[in-house]
């Protein structure tokens, strides 16, 4: 084969795929769509939708979905990302806990294992190991049902460095440093694995099927143990040069302020993050909740009980809202962006009842003209939503490869 005849057939395929990627993806996140409505959504010729459909459908990646009428022409058929083409696992590591949840196409729960360790507590290769022991149940689960394993997403409390050997973690917080994630998991598994960051993968998991679905400028903020933020500009990820970008909680709210576990001063996670939080209203109230385990997270209810009643534990409330507000409207002011969804889950827990306070604080920060464009409101996905976001990592490759399963999938 001469080289030109080589790279003919090389762009052949590569356009082959851009086209096959420009019609799933719509599929996933819009559909059912009919093939006239890929074609305006895609700007491919009808005919290269009808082509690229069929082969989708004889691969069973995509399946009819009924019928819906037309404006005086023949009923146009409706198609969608057929939910049982293959499963995903979700993985996510947070600093007081583990959860892995396996989803079909559709995104809907398919199975759970438990993980009973606490990742603060244990070196790296133990809780690796009980991560792997976990998604083996799961992807054991999935054989026996006859599904296919398309990959597995984890998101982690740290930064993720991107390796020709896969993508390590950096996360001071559960005392992992240079740790090779994919490698170690992908060795034990072999499956495709992808890792992510929490924050981004909760930012990715809200915009696709939660609260920022059909923005492209969005801010997505993780409020938990610790803070951080996902930054979505004209509906892509911002992840910076070392793909450390939305370190939020690490950003100065007070200068010469509290000392933080990073080691600066002054950062907003040394205010709301959930111990720091959590010492404030113990500091503030003799009569403040005390639990025996402090990375329970029952405390954020009775916080919100004792607001309600006592002004002390108000004022720890107001408090944070004003930081977090204050904090917000700082990314406001350099990303301009559409709406502000709030999760993580603590946020869960506390921002439906202090979203007023949040909103008034961002407000007397905020630059007018943006201010009055943005809309703020809680994330929708609940508390599965980094998980969840996590399982995205695999589905988001398979889109972009214009469905081809990822590279180690199981048959």
């Amino acid at each position: 084969m001469s080289l030109r005849s080589a790279r003919t057939k090389a762009t052949v395929r590569d356009l082959r795929q851009v086209n096959r990627s420009a019609v799933l993806r719509p599929l996933f996140l819009d559909g059912p769509l009919n093939r006239v409505a890929l074609a305006q959504i895609t700007g491919l010729s009808s005919g290269s939708v009808t082509n690229v459909t069929a082969a989708l459908l004889e691969e069973g990646l995509i399946r009819e979905a009924g019928q819906e009428e037309s404006d005086g022409g023949r009923p146009r058929v409706l198609l969608e990302v057929n939910p049982e083409f293959g499963a995903t696992i979700g993985v996510e590591v947070g600093e007081t806990g583990i959860r892995v949840e396996g989803f079909d196409l559709r995104m809907r729960v398919a199975g759970a294992a438990d993980v009973a360790i606490h990742p603060q507590h244990h070196p790296a290769a133990t809780a690796i190991e009980r991560i792997a022991e976990a998604v083996q149940k799961l992807m054991d689960q999935f054989r026996f049902e006859g599904r296919r394993l398309l990959g597995v997403g984890v998101a982690v409390p740290g930064i993720v460095e991107t390796k020709a050997d896969g993508a390590v973690v950096h996360a001071h917080n559960i005392g992992w440093e240079g740790v090779p994630l994919e490698r170690m998991l992908k060795e034990r598994l072999q499956t495709a694995v992808f890792v992510e960051n929490g924050a981004k993968a909760l930012g990715q998991a809200e915009m696709w099927l939660g609260a920022g679905r059909g923005t492209r400028h969005a801010i997505v903020a993780l409020w938990g143990t610790g803070v951080g933020a996902a930054i979505f500009t004209n509906g892509a990820i911002y992840k910076g040069a070392a793909s450390s970008a939305g370190e939020w909680g690490h950003t100065c709210i007070v200068v010469t302020g509290k000392l933080c576990r990073c080691g600066a001063t002054g950062c907003l996670e040394a205010y709301i993050g959930a111990a720091p939080l959590l010492a404030a209203w113990q500091e503030a109230d003799p009569d403040a909740y005390r639990p025996e385990d402090p990375d329970a997270e029952d405390w954020a209810d009775r916080l919100l009980e004792a607001a309600s009643v006592n002004p002390r534990a108000a004022q720890v409330l107001e408090q944070a809202a004003r930081y977090f507000g204050v904090a917000a409207a700082n990314l406001v002011n350099l990303f301009d962006p559409e709406k502000l969804v709030i999760g993580g889950w603590l946020g869960l827990k506390l921002a439906p009842s202090i979203l007023p306070r949040i909103h008034e604080a961002m407000a007397a920060q905020v630059l007018a003209y943006p201010g009055r464009k943005l809309e703020g409101e809680v994330g929708h996905l609940g508390p599965q939503a980094v998980a969840l976001g996590a399982s995205t990592l695999v589905v988001d490759e398979l889109l972009r490869s214009g469905g081809v399963p990822p590279a180690s999938s199981q048959n």
